[in-house]
């Protein structure tokens, strides 16, 4: 079993910066891929970052010079820097990890409110 679990949303006004963390634990020996997607109400889910094990990320066009992802990979997390943040970019946010060791599979965490008022 994967467990995944987020942490760090909350309140924050337009112009704010939050930190998001996701850690994964259980049965894990290699992650390929970690991510953050947000899913806002009555629209889809959407990818807003993602990063290879080898470091290399993409962004979403719309959180492009404000967010920056990174992560740990002796820690199996996962962090999303959100800098100037803007109120359409009030969301839950989900964290998203692929393991591909001892075998394949993506796991969801339960995902964190970001809220931006404006």
């Amino acid at each position: 079993q994967v467990q995944v679990v987020e942490s760090g949303g909350g309140l924050v006004q337009a112009g704010g910066s939050l930190r998001l963390s996701c850690a994964a634990s259980g049965s894990i020996l290699s992650i390929n891929s970690m991510g953050w997607y947000r899913q806002a109400p009555g629209k889809q889910r959407e990818l807003v970052a993602a990063i290879t094990s080898g470091g290399s990320a993409n962004y979403a066009d719309s959180v492009k010079g404000r967010f920056g992802i990174s992560r740990d990979n002796a820690k199996n997390t996962v962090y999303l820097q959100m800098n100037s943040l803007k109120p359409e970019d009030t969301a839950v946010y989900y964290c998203k990890v692929v393991v591909t060791r001892p075998r394949i599979g993506a796991y969801w965490g339960q995902g964190t409110q970001v809220t931006v008022s404006s």
